[in-house]
């Protein structure tokens, strides 16, 4: 029935007197990716009649010639992908289409990727695939994993000495400390009902503060995590058998593989005395339209199948990437990278898509690295500070 559905759907937005020439727009450079974009394009030509052409276009050049081009008529009629901290920026020049009222069900759909392309409570995007940062440890040292904090610290601590570590990962880096800084109940800015709120940052409350300390007790606490780790040595020490848990996303499994680790994925458990869940950052991709399009409607259905259920299972195929579509990934159920991932961006917060965020990496940042440089800090005022900070970066 579902299929019908959609069906019937495409076939209404498509159904024109002559066909469309669509142009799209995409920035994916990794043969099986842009393998994936061409053989979208080519099903809906057979499917519809209309004709699409697609240009790849860099990354890095994609924002500027978008918002300069598609007011003047010479953008594509849609993009394929493009990640959601771009959104703020697209969706406020006006040149990315409100896709609500082409959507009859968002079931399928995770939710933390709607609310990732979801800008002052209206959906600008349709998601694609996602990621999120989770607990991946080796089961030859930790067989099962641990559900709860207590249980993870057990299993670190006996994994940890004689050149052996429990769980490592960049202490300093923000975006992995996300998840910690929402249990404790800090946050960025507010979200009111789809509005991110510039004049509610959560960054120098009370919780934030606690997720700082909880990282500097990893360091200097419980003697986990050394100074200097950086993010590849903590890999490094993955693939090589040395490291129990590492803490990471997606982006790193490709390594994990080829050397063969035993591994498992799981969410990171309630850190204690945390009132709330563990629920990381997540970064979220997806198929946007162009506002000024002439072709609205053949550049939505184009985006409706690029997006399916089935164009999300031969995305993943193609390179790996964690479906946004939640029938796609109990498709996937037995890949343990989509199993364990797709938890985690399940339970997860959508990282902030507007551009005042470029703003807050900074001063965060420093705060974070600063928190764990010696035991015993006071966070409260390296957050106050950093919030000045990010204040000032704003209104500026």
């Amino acid at each position: 029935m579902k299929k019908m559905l959609f069906g019937l759907v495409t076939l209404a937005l498509c159904g024109s007197a002559s066909a469309a020439n669509l142009t799209l727009w995409t920035s994916f450079e990794a043969a099986g990716e842009l393998a994936w974009v061409r053989a979208q394009a080519a099903e809906f030509e057979k499917k519809t009649g209309n004709k699409v052409t697609v240009v790849s276009v860099p990354f890095g050049q994609t924002q500027d010639k978008f918002i300069q081009s598609a007011p003047r008529g010479q953008g594509p009629d849609l993009i394929a992908t493009e990640p959601h901290d771009r959104l703020g920026r697209y969706a406020s020049a006006g040149v990315v289409e409100p896709l609500d009222r082409y959507l009859t069900s968002r079931t399928d759909y995770d939710k933390t990727a709607l609310n990732a392309f979801t800008y002052r409570g209206r959906l600008f995007g349709l998601p694609l695939n996602a990621e999120a940062v989770a607990l991946v440890y080796n089961k030859k040292l930790v067989p099962q994993a641990p559900t709860t904090w207590a249980a993870l610290l057990k299993a670190a601590q006996a994994n940890t000495g004689n050149g052996r570590f429990g769980l490592l990962f960049d202490l300093a880096e923000p975006y992995k400390s996300y998840g910690f800084v929402r249990a404790y109940g800090g946050y960025v800015f507010r979200n009111d009902n789809g509005t991110l709120n510039l004049r509610d940052i959560g960054l120098d409350n009370a919780g934030t503060a606690r997720a700082l300390s909880f990282m500097n007790d990893l360091r200097y606490k419980y003697n986990l995590i050394p100074e200097g780790v950086s993010q590849d040595a903590a890999k490094s020490a993955f693939v090589d058998g040395r490291l129990a848990m590492f803490y990471t996303g997606p982006w790193d499994m490709g390594d994990v593989k080829k050397a063969g680790i035993d591994y498992g994925i799981a969410n990171f458990p309630t850190p204690p005395g945390a009132t709330g869940k563990w629920s990381p950052f997540v970064g979220v991709r997806a198929v946007l339209v162009n506002a000024y399009s002439k072709n609205k409607a053949a550049a939505v259905a184009l985006a409706r199948q690029m997006t399916s259920p089935g164009a999300q299972l031969a995305y993943n195929k193609a390179g790996g990437a964690i479906p946004a579509s939640l029938s796609a990934r109990a498709q996937l159920r037995n890949d343990p990278v989509v199993t364990g991932f797709g938890r985690a961006i399940s339970a997860g917060t959508a990282m902030p898509n507007i551009s005042e965020m470029g703003a807050v990496w900074g001063p965060w940042g420093a705060a974070t690295a600063q928190a764990v440089q010696k035991p015993g800090q006071n966070y409260a005022q390296l957050l106050q500070r950093a919030v000045t900070e990010i204040e000032s970066n704003i209104n500026k």
